[in-house]
């Protein structure tokens, strides 16, 4: 067993993000880790941040929501380590990801944030993507906050309709 169940916490995280192809939230892995009461959200939270600081895992926030990637240095650490993660967590993790990586992936695909432009107006900028390739990439320009918000709320809950049907007028 690990001395220092911290190390082991870390060590998920990284596994969890080596499995698969594309980033995930924090609060994705939190889900996980918590339901299984690994441990505790903080205790998870300062893993999560000691792993970035260390540059194993590189952080992006997308409208309040981070997106955790291993890097290199993650993947090298972790295949020096990774027997050090019992049998049965990575069991678990396997099964988690085959049971939820279609959702999983979905959540963190589809993105809509909006900034205020240099001319005053709010522009929401709505990305879809699969496997790292962007599908659709709009930015559209709006007179307020509250309709750039909504487009991107939106956006969430209507993207593959809007796909299609761009895909249907356009070819």
């Amino acid at each position: 067993m690990l001395q220092d169940p911290l190390t082991l916490y870390k060590l998920i995280v990284l596994y969890m993000l080596n499995r698969v192809t594309f980033p995930m939230t924090t609060a994705q892995v939190s889900d996980f880790v918590l339901e299984r009461e690994y441990t505790n959200f903080l205790t998870l939270q300062q893993a999560i941040n000691e792993l970035t600081d260390a540059g194993m895992v590189s952080s992006e926030t997308i409208r309040n929501r981070t997106h955790l990637s291993i890097t290199d240095e993650g993947r090298e650490t972790l295949n020096y380590f990774q027997n050090r993660i019992n049998e049965g967590i990575k069991q678990e993790i396997n099964t988690y990801f085959r049971e939820n990586e279609f959702t999983l992936r979905n959540e963190v695909s589809v993105l809509g944030d909006y900034y205020k432009s240099t001319s005053g107006e709010y522009e929401a900028h709505l990305v879809a993507k699969d496997r790292g390739i962007n599908l659709v990439d709009i930015t559209m320009s709006v007179p307020t906050e509250e309709v750039a918000a909504a487009i991107c709320d939106n956006w969430q809950k209507k993207n593959q309709e809007i796909y299609k049907y761009l895909i249907g007028q356009l070819f």
